[in-house]
Formats: C-alpha cells, structure tokens, sequence
C-alpha cells in the first residue's frame, strides 16, 4: 500500500456502470481499498454485492470493507468493518473483530469529539468529514480542512477524509497529515475509473507531506 490511501466508497446510485467492473477498474488505477456500501439493503443482498467485488477483484491487491455489517463481513472473509455514525458501538464490534487478526475495523466522525471516542473505543482508523462542500450533502455547511488538521493532530490513529475531493484538492487536504482520502463521485461518475484514479494516485503521490499515522492492512 502506497504511504496515503486511497478508499473507494461504492454507491450503486453513483456508478456509470456495472459496480464491480467499475470497482476493479479503480483499483488497477491505484485504490487501495474499497467499502462496500448497500445502505438499507438485507444481509443477503450486502452479502451478493460483496462477493460481487471481490470477485472482480480477484488477482488484484486491494482491500475489501463492509459498510455497517460485521456479520457480512466476517461471511464474506472481507478484511474489515466500517461502522457508520448509527452503527454498532465501537466495543461491540472490536468484540466481533478481535485484534490482531480480525480485520480493520474504520469509523465514520463528524466531530473532534466523536473521532477522539473512536480512536479511545478501539477503532484501526477514523473517516472525517464532510471536508469539503460535495453535492452529497447539499444544504449541510462542509467541516474544512482546519477541522481535518485539528482532528488529524488529536488522535492516535489515522484519519481518513472524505468529502468533495478530487485531483484538483487533494493535495491541501493531505497536507493536514491524514491518512488518505475516500472517494465516491471521483470515481464512479466517470467513464474511465482506472484514468480518474490513476490521475488521483498521481497527484497524491506529489504530495511531499508524509501521513502523520499510515492506515496498515490488517495480518
């Protein structure tokens, strides 16, 4: 995994195309990991759509997260969990993904305080965020990056932000130390996923500042 990381969020509503044809053409364009996201769905269906990405992964190094279900998760042998902010409490599913070898397990924040209860409760790494203003959640006023910094700066784990970036703004926002950066619109509304990731991975690779922590594949 390169230094930064770069992390597919899925979105069936967002995808041009089929999801794991898109999903696969990401990674070969430089994601590192990818959260399948069924938002509302049952556990079979987020099962199907799981199984359906790591297929289309296959031969590829990539990692593979569940969206909100642990269960699915530990079905389908993905490498993690990300919990959204109405998830399972943090020491509930650290039980369900024991350290070391159960799997990342990621939460998403909206505050300093939210993302220093995480870090405190057990999670591998926190999402921040919405960073910048994104179409996702029109009428909602963007955090910015001097909440990224502060977050960045406060917490022991790697942070993770997520929210209109692109290749234009990458750049800023990596310099605050996080982590990486998740993506969905930059990715999956464009025709060529393997071209807009590749020129996303590009322009994070000339970034000089290092993460201040390196979200790590689970062993």
């Amino acid at each position: 995994m390169a230094s930064a990381v770069l992390h597919l969020v899925t979105d069936r509503q967002e995808a041009r195309g089929a999801l794991g044809a898109m999903v696969a053409s990401a990674v070969r364009g430089g994601v590192d990991a990818v959260q399948v996201r069924e938002k509302g769905r049952p556990a079979l269906d987020v099962l199907v759509a799981v199984r359906e990405v790591q297929q289309a992964l296959t031969g590829l190094a990539a990692l593979v997260l569940v969206n909100d279900r642990a269960d699915v998760a530990l079905a389908a042998g993905a490498q993690g969990v990300h919990l959204p902010g109405r998830g399972l409490p943090v020491p509930v599913a650290r039980r369900l993904l024991p350290r070391p070898s159960g799997g990342l397990l990621g939460v998403s924040v909206h505050s300093l305080a939210e993302a220093r209860q995480a870090a405190a409760e057990g999670a591998d790494y926190v999402t921040f965020g919405h960073v910048l203003p994104t179409p996702g959640k029109a009428g909602l006023p963007a955090a910015g990056l001097d909440a990224l910094a502060a977050v960045v700066e406060a917490v022991e784990v790697p942070v993770i932000a997520i929210g209109g970036i692109d290749a234009r703004s990458v750049g800023r926002v990596l310099a605050t130390g996080c982590a990486g950066v998740a993506v969905i619109r930059a990715l999956l509304q464009e025709d060529d996923p393997r071209r807009a990731a590749a020129e996303l991975r590009a322009a994070m690779d000339r970034v000089a500042r290092t993460p201040r922590y390196v979200l790590r594949a689970p062993h």
